[in-house]
């Protein structure tokens, strides 16, 4: 048997390596879109909020849009919210499609169905962000914040709240003493 493992180890080792090479990525963080009822709403639910910044927007026109197999040819605007300096910031493209209604699904957890599922944000001070969340009239879901096991991240807090849409927002953070 170990002969066996070893002329396999050995045969592996004459060939190519067949590990696909490291892809080269410009950037390593990703852009996140997301289809909103009211673009406004969502956007200082994020920003004034939450506490993005946000950047230039853009609008895609109807006959891109199709042809890139975004839409039906309906044109997409497009606001860039983003955490974070430079090229490697997190952003997120919260774009309302021209006359349509998004349907929302069943959002109730996060196992009612697949896909993308939720936004998890580290924040420097929960406290913070609940007392302007708390201004747009949001508040924490369930029993949150609760404290985090210490083995999983000491001194962090887990603060759930959905966004205009109704999507899961998980805030993980400390809770400085005031």
């Amino acid at each position: 048997m170990h002969r066996l493992v070893l002329a396999a180890l050995l045969a592996c080792s004459a060939l190519p390596c067949l590990a696909a090479e490291p892809a080269a990525f410009p950037r390593t963080t990703i852009d996140l879109g997301c289809v909103v009822t009211d673009l406004d709403t969502s956007v200082r639910f994020y920003t004034d909020g939450i506490g993005f910044r946000e950047l230039p927007g853009f609008s895609v026109d109807g006959p891109l849009a199709a042809d890139a197999g975004l839409t039906d040819s309906k044109p997409l605007t497009i606001r860039v919210l983003v955490l974070g300096e430079g090229d490697s910031a997190t952003k997120l493209k919260l774009m309302q499609v021209a006359d349509t209604a998004p349907r929302p699904g069943d959002n109730e957890f996060i196992h009612s169905h697949t896909g993308f599922r939720y936004l998890t944000i580290m924040v420097a001070d929960t406290d913070a962000v609940l007392a302007r969340l708390a201004k747009l009239g949001v508040k924490p879901l369930a029993k949150s914040p609760v404290a985090l096991p210490d083995h999983l991240a000491k001194g962090m807090h887990l603060t759930c709240v959905r966004d205009p849409d109704g999507n899961l927002v998980e805030l993980i953070g400390p809770r400085p003493t005031r």
